[in-house]
Parts: structure tokens; sequence; C-alpha cells
């Protein structure tokens, strides 16, 4: 995640680990939040939880409420007073200024709804004014490299999975409006209804651009039929976890041959992508149905689309009447009850957007030299401990177990905060063009990302910013990501004890090493190449090993008859049990375990599992959830604290866990793997 460069103040470290107020000691692991007549082998994650969830309803500007969304609501607080203070500096240094207009724009809603959808209407008659299906690519080309969310299919330079020290055009599937395929090609009655309500959102959209309604009816009728088609041609989110399966590397040619309506080398030129001999597709089947729509399809229902894209992309942006019916037909998705705080949007949008810029600010007040060396130290714990369990797995040869280690040695370790800036001073930043800005950020980032075709690749890259609650691991670049964000509790405190740090912070770093080794990251080699290092007979190990693993996430209900997708949530799900099982044995080095003391009636290990049942603490509104379950690779909060731990007889141990618990596990049928 990220980190920084001196160590800072006292009010910064208080502001970042989330210290309380001179004379208040926090409870880190607090009775007060958990129900005690829940027995904790029936429900750990209710006995660790069951108060705190019963007293912290979700607020109604949000979907969900976690210790996720906690944190998240302090970082926008602090990014708030950042940007607060960049709108009304006078000396406007170059960084405040972009920021702190960028900010000024958004929240001049007066000045929004003046405009209308004026900021658009060029767009629509550029749209307009098309003759061909030659034009149509055109203007997608346009639009992709001029800041607008272009439709139909994604572009992007990464590296070369294959050959990751070069980096290499990809495309991908795209095309549709609502969430994932499934809500186009189900029938069940929550897609219906959904289905139902984007007709009329697209009614409405159509409208307000100035539509008639014939003309709206049309408008969405030609929407609806080319994403419907799209949608039945797109793989599913499960198959698109195949790195093979999703590598189909062509020269521009052979492509083209593919796709007669396409000249995908004179396309991507207009996209400008150009010196690349080859490309990788992840659904050649796609593009050919792509290929097919652009010819069946009239020219006016094209347009329709087009026309749509652009105003639903810029929805949020304009004047109220689009931000609310934006709002609407996602409270129908969702169940949000009240649309979040603008100050909230704009913040969070300028982290996304400007982060760099914003981050440096957001170090320099809230992140510790301190942090970033206690972070690294705990990364390098965990690593040793990880590779002490490679050395000892029952299921794996030697010759495959050298490799593993050698990939484990070769993690990247990013902490805290890039040390090497991104330069935004080619961007243009006005108070009073919010759409503008944002388009004028998108331009930049495309020109970034497209400007890295002939050049080594950067591993130095970072894809978070130091705000950011959350972590990551990059097959490709082999690194582990951890910025300055999540180093808070309840994740990480120096004032807390070793059990609730191993608990949270380090179950989440052998949560990003572990990725490197599940059914997805295992198939990439130490050099970051997607490479076939294992031996049959320990890959078809792992394989049955995991698929204990799918069998037991599949069993659990998330709503009504949904069920969490075991194959989807896999690599998540392998993840979580290699994080806490790597975490507690590191944890069971520490001076404080060997010394076996309560702290608040708790012994360490306990505490060490209400730690980790305490970071997945959430409630999450119910069409939120169901949605979730399509396109969410990560499994519910209650699934990500009691599926793992069933698996680890530690747990059985510390909170006398018996035949007749209802998550007891049999200790020959609990998975094992790293």
């Amino acid at each position: 995640m990220s980190s920084l460069r001196s160590l800072l103040c006292a009010s910064a470290a208080f502001l970042l680990f989330g210290f309380l107020p001179p004379g208040k000691k926090r409870k880190f692991i607090d009775p007060a939040n958990m129900d005690l007549s829940v027995k904790p082998g029936d429900n750990f994650y209710l006995y660790a939880n069951g108060a705190w969830v019963k007293a912290n309803p979700v607020p109604p500007s949000k979907t969900r409420w976690g210790s996720f969304d906690e944190l998240r609501e302090e970082s926008l607080v602090r990014l708030r007073s950042l940007l607060d203070a960049a709108a009304v500096n006078t000396t406007k240094d170059p960084k405040q200024q972009k920021i702190g207009d960028f900010y000024l724009s958004g929240m001049d809603s007066a000045g929004l709804e003046r405009l209308g959808y004026q900021p658009i209407q060029a767009d629509l008659d550029r749209i307009a004014a098309l003759t061909s299906t030659q034009d149509l690519l055109t203007e997608i080309a346009f639009e992709r490299s001029h800041g607008i969310a272009a439709p139909l299919v994604g572009l992007n330079i990464g590296p070369d999975r294959k050959n990751v020290t070069q980096y290499i055009p990809q495309v991908g599937q795209g095309g549709i409006s609502l969430p994932d395929r499934d809500y186009y090609l189900k029938n069940d009655a929550r897609s219906t209804e959904i289905r139902k309500a984007y007709a009329v959102h697209l009614k409405n959209i159509f409208r307000l651009i100035g539509r008639t309604d014939a003309a709206a009816a049309a408008g969405t009728d030609a929407v609806l039929r080319i994403e419907n088609a799209l949608a039945s041609a797109q793989m599913s989110r499960v198959e698109m976890r195949d790195p093979y399966k999703t590598y189909n590397k062509f020269a521009w040619k052979d492509l083209s041959a593919t796709t007669p309506a396409i000249d995908w080398k004179a396309w991507a030129a207009q996209m400008q992508v150009t010196g690349a001999d080859s490309l990788v597709v992840s659904n050649p089947s796609f593009l050919r149905s792509m290929n097919l729509l652009l010819t069946a399809v009239s020219l006016d229902d094209w347009k329709a689309y087009l026309q749509w894209n652009v105003a639903r992309s810029a929805a949020p942006f304009l004047s109220n009447a689009f931000v609310e019916e934006s709002f609407s037909f996602n409270q129908v998705l969702s169940g949000q009850k009240e649309q979040t705080p603008r100050w909230q949007r704009v913040s969070g949008l300028i982290d996304g957007q400007l982060g760099d810029l914003l981050g440096q600010l957001y170090v320099e007040k809230y992140f510790s030299a301190a942090a970033r060396q206690r972070m690294q130290e705990l990364v390098d714990n965990l690593q040793e401990t990880f590779a002490a369990r490679i050395r000892r797995v029952d299921w794996m040869s030697e010759e495959t177990k050298q490799k593993a280690l050698d990939k484990l040695q070769a993690f990247v370790k990013k902490i805290g905060y890039t040390d090497k800036w991104k330069d935004y001073s080619s961007v243009t930043i006005r108070k009073d063009d919010f759409l503008g800005n944002i388009r004028s950020c998108g331009v930049w980032a495309y020109q970034d990302n497209v400007g890295r075709l002939g050049k080594p690749v950067d591993r130095t890259r970072w894809g978070m910013t130091p705000p950011t609650i959350n972590a990551s691991y990059n097959p490709s670049n082999n690194d582990i990501t951890f910025p300055a964000g999540i180093l808070q509790f309840p994740f990480f405190d120096f004032a807390a004890d070793d059990a609730v740090n191993y608990g949270g912070i380090g179950a989440v770093i052998g949560h990003e090493m572990t990725h490197g080794f599940d059914d997805e990251g295992r198939q990439y080699a130490g050099d970051g190449n997607l490479k076939d290092w294992w031996s049959k007979a320990d890959a078809d190990k792992f394989k049955t090993k995991a698929d204990e693993v799918v069998a037991q996430y599949n069993s659990f209900t998330v709503l009504d008859t949904l069920h969490v997708n075991g194959r989807l949530t896999l690599g998540e799900n392998l993840a979580d049990l290699g994080g806490l099982s790597i975490a507690y044995e590191a944890f069971t080095k520490t001076k404080e375990f060997k010394e076996d003391k309560k702290i608040d009636g708790f012994t360490p290990q306990q505490r060490f599992f209400l730690s980790w049942a305490q970071v997945w603490r959430s409630n999450t509104l119910p069409r939120t959830a169901a949605q979730l379950i399509l396109t969410d690779p990560h499994s519910p909060g209650e699934y990500r604290t009691n599926g793992p731990i069933t698996n680890i007889d530690a747990w059985y141990e510390a909170f006398d866990v018996k035949p007749g618990d209802k998550l007891y596990k049999p200790a020959d049928q609990r998975t094992k793997i790293w």
C-alpha cells in the first residue's frame, strides 16, 4: 500500500492511527461489540461482532457499513480538509491550485445547474452527424483519446503476460451499462425488475437530453437490443479469471481477418496506439460478435447507443436533474436511500483523478516514517514465516517448493506511497468546468497509458493512491502494495498488542502474499511471466485442495436463494486462508504470544482471531448484497470470518470448539494448503 519520507508530528500520528483524545484508552478488542450469547463455535462472526452489527445499521447515504467503510469515511474527512485548504490557498502553489480549483468546480452546484447538459451538447451533436460505420469507429476512438468513457471494448497498454519486460496493447470485452452480463441474461425476479427499471432510466436520460417521447422510446429500444447482444457475447467473470483463456495474441492483420468491419491497426492508430506489431485479446469471440453488430444494427441505433453512453457517463457531473436520475436508478441496483453528500463524491473523485497530487499532501500531514518502517518489518516477518511454511508443506515436491520459494523471495514490496510522484503539469483545471476537468484528467491518464508502448516496463508504478483503504498483489510485477490508508486501526495501531496487529494487518499482508500462490497467481512465475512452473502432480494436488474451498464457500447462503459463488471468489478465499494461517504462525514467534497473558479476559490466541473477525464486521443492504454476489470476487464479511478459521487448528484450540458446534469440521476435513 504506501509510505512517507520523514517522521510526522504527534498530531499527524493522532490522525493517522485514529488515536483517541488524551485521557481515553481504546479497547482494541471491545467486549461491548461482541454477542457473548452466541457460541464461538456456532457463528464466530456474530460472537465477535454481534452487538456491533445490531448497533450499526447502514447509514442512509451508504450501501454497506463496516470497518473498511468507517476508515473510508475518516479518510474522506481528511481529504476534505486538504481540499478546503487548497480551495482558499492564496499562494497558488501548482499542487494546491489544481486540486483546489477542481474541488471548487465540483462543489459549484449552482453553476452546474445553470449549464444543464450544455457540457455534453457538442458530443451529442458530433454523434448525430455520423454518416457511416467508419464514422462510428472514428467517434469511439475520439472519445477514448479525449477523456470520454468510450463503449464497446476496453483498450489498455500493459505488460505482455508472457513477456513482462515489454508493453503490449490489450483489448477486452465491454459495451454494457449494467454491472454484469447476468443482469441481461437471467430471468429471475431480481434481474427482471432491474431490467424494467433500466428501461425507464434510459427513457428518462434521453428525455433529459432533449429527445421527444417517441425518440426516447426508440433510443431505449436500440440500447437494450445492442447491450443484450453484447452481454450474450461476453465471458462470465469466472471465465475471465483464467489467465490463459484470456491470453490470445494476434498480429493486427490476423485479428482484422476475423472482423471484416474493423481494420484494427488503423483503428488503434486513431486511438494513438502505434508501434506495436501485435496485441492481446481477452475474448476473440466477443470481437467477432461486435463485428456482426456493426453491420447488422442500423446507424441510427448506434447513434442512440453512443449518445446514451455519453449522457450516462457524464450524468453524475451535470445538473441536478441528471444527478438525481442517475442516483434513482442506482437505488434500484443498490437499495441506497440517500445520495452520498456532494463533498464526499467530489473528494473521492479527485483522489481517483489526481491521486498523486492529493496523495503528496496526504502523506505530508497524515503518515509517518515510523509507520512505514514498522510495516516493512511486519512484511519481512510474514515473508520469512511463509517461506518456512512452504518448506514444510507435505503435498508438494522439493523441485516445485524451491521455485515457490524463489518466487516468494522475488516479491517487490510497496509500502505507504510511491517514491516517484506522477507529473500532472499538463492537466488543465478550471474552477468553472467540472466535466472538462474530469476529461482533462482522463486525457492525461490515457496519454500516460498509451505513451508506455515501446518503453521498458516500469515496475515502480503504483496502482493505488496513498489514502486508499486497501492492499493488492500484481502477478505480472510480482509485487505487493500496502497504501498508507490501511495502516490504521482496526488493521494496525502502534499502541495495540501484537495479537491485534497480526490478526489485522498481519493477515492482510499474508493475504496479499498468498495471492501469488492462489489459483490464478500461482500460474505466474517469480519474474512475473505467465508460465507453468509446477509439476503436473503438484498442480493436480493443489487443484484438489482448491476445489475443497470452492465447495465450502458454495454452501454459504447470502440472501434467500443466493449463495456465494465459490469459483468466482476462490482466489480471495484461498488468500484469506493462507494469509490468516501465515499471520498466526508469525504471531506465535512474538514475546506476547509466549507470555500468554490475558487482556480484557481474552488470551493472545483468542485476541488474534477476534481481531481478524472485527476487520470484516459489516452490514450490507440486501440489493447491494445481491449485486456483489454477481460482481465481487470477495466473499461477504461473515464468510471471510467464518470460512478460513474452520480450517485452522489453532482456532479450535483457542475457543474450545467441539464436535456438535455448527462450525466444527473434523481435523481430517480441514483444508490446508499454504
